[in-house]
Parts: C-alpha cells; sequence; structure tokens
C-alpha cells in the first residue's frame, strides 16, 4: 500500500484501456500508491470487473466502466459514468489503444478516423471535461517511441499517435499552470497479442540497450511524471534508447 505521506494517496484516477496490458500494469500500480481506480475497459468488461476487484482487496476504490470510445457520444457518456461513480478526476491516463497493420498504400478514411477517434479525439474529449472541474489534475498519455521514425506497417497507428504527441504538447500549455499534461512512450514492452518473449528476444538488438524492457518500467515512468510537479509538457521514453536511432546506434 502507499507510503504514509504519499501524495497520490487518496487521489482518483479514470485509466482508459485498463483491462489488459500496459493499462492494467498502470491501474495495478496506481492501486498500490493508494490511488483509486476507475478502470476503462472497451468490451472486456469481465477483465475489467476481475480488476476492479483485485484492486478493492488492495485498499483502494475501484470501479469497472465501458465504453468503446470510437463510437459516437461515448467518450462523453464514459466521463458521465465515471463522475457518477467516482466523484471528481484527479488523474487522467489515456492508455487505450489498438494496434492494426496498413501502409500508406492500403490505408483507408475509415482506418484513419478510426485510430484518430481512439488516439487522439477521445483523449482530448476527456482532457478537456477534466478541466472543466475545479482544482488541480494531472493527465499522462501512452504514445509509442516510433514517434521521430516511420513504421510503414501501421501508419494509421502512427499517424494517430503523433497526433497525440502534439495535443500532449498543446494542452500542457493551455491547461498550465493547474492542469499538468505529460507522455509516456512505451517502445519494446510487451509482445503483441498471440506472439511471446520470443518476440521480444528477436527485436533486443533494435535499442542501445540491446534488451527488452517490461511493464514496471513504464509504470515506474508513469509515477515518475506524476509526482515531478515541476515537469509538464514532456514524452518519458521507455525504449532502451531505440528512439535515438542510428544518430547513436546503428
Amino acid at each position: 500500500m502507499a507510503e504514509p505521506h504519499d501524495a497520490l494517496a487518496g487521489q482518483t484516477a479514470l485509466v482508459t484501456g485498463a483491462a489488459h496490458r500496459i493499462g492494467r500494469a498502470i491501474a495495478l500500480a496506481l492501486a498500490e500508491r493508494g490511488v483509486n481506480v476507475v478502470v476503462h475497459c472497451r468490451h472486456s468488461t469481465e477483465a475489467a470487473e476481475e480488476l476492479a476487484d483485485l484492486l478493492r482487496h488492495k485498499g483502494t476504490r475501484a470501479w469497472a466502466v465501458q465504453a468503446d470510445l470510437t463510437e459516437p457520444g461515448a467518450v462523453e457518456d464514459l466521463w458521465s459514468q465515471t463522475v457518477r461513480a467516482a466523484g471528481q478526476i484527479d488523474i487522467l491516463v489515456n492508455s487505450a489503444s489498438i494496434f492494426e497493420p496498413d501502409t500508406l498504400w492500403d490505408c483507408t478514411a475509415e482506418a484513419l478516423w478510426y485510430n484518430i477517434r481512439l488516439h487522439a479525439w477521445a483523449p482530448l474529449v476527456l482532457a478537456r471535461a477534466l478541466a472543466q472541474q475545479a482544482g488541480p489534475a494531472q493527465i499522462v498519455n501512452l504514445l509509442d517511441a516510433r514517434l521521430g521514425g516511420y513504421d510503414p506497417k501501421h501508419v494509421s497507428y502512427q499517424s494517430s499517435k503523433q497526433m497525440l504527441f502534439s495535443l500532449t504538447r498543446m494542452l500542457a500549455v493551455e491547461l498550465a499552470p493547474r492542469i499538468r499534461v505529460n507522455a509516456v512512450a512505451p517502445g519494446l514492452i510487451l509482445p503483441p497479442p498471440g506472439r511471446d518473449e520470443a518476440y521480444l528476444q528477436k527485436l533486443a538488438h533494435t535499442n542501445p540497450l540491446h534488451r527488452h524492457g517490461d511493464t514496471k518500467d513504464v509504470t515506474d515512468a508513469v509515477l515518475y511524471v506524476l509526482g515531478a510537479s515541476f515537469v509538464t509538457g514532456q514524452v518519458i521514453y521507455v525504449d532502451g534508447g531505440r528512439h535515438l536511432g542510428k544518430a547513436v546506434h546503428d
């Protein structure tokens, strides 16, 4: 549980995409610091309820809420559900994500807008709702270490994450000084669904540290920016230095 004088203890967080993977790890890490957590899911309601129950057993309050953030009106509905259940929100973690392949040659308008609605529009709407509250708050956006490069196999995904990067910096200016806005950009942390650790080992050479990370590396970065009171508008890359590219390591 939280340390006696932990500044985060007693605060309430909304973590989108919290039923699985990195979102789940963030929810668990926040609960360990005494933060109450609203666990958002898209379809995995059973997993979200199980996580909320686990968080309650850790001694914090927790609620599971469901919303498909790509549907019209769903983001506003998520915020309404969240406030009705938990009251004022102190921390917003935009973690909900998809990772579907397409290229410049076969991406469609539908695919591009689908990614933008989830990765950029939903975080913006939630940030604006958070800003309507009184008092200080924080936002952490989950980006991707590929931001500075080019992933030719995930064009819609990368484009929308780059949009979220820009929104992170814009919001940091617009919402200061009352609300701090930062981002964490994971690299080689978890294998894609259906793959195992061998996938990570195969790609370990692609970063200067020649290894992959784990979810604790990401949650440590999230907890850092939440506790760093003089930091806003920053992106913490958790990628073993991969974003530095060939200029540092070939």
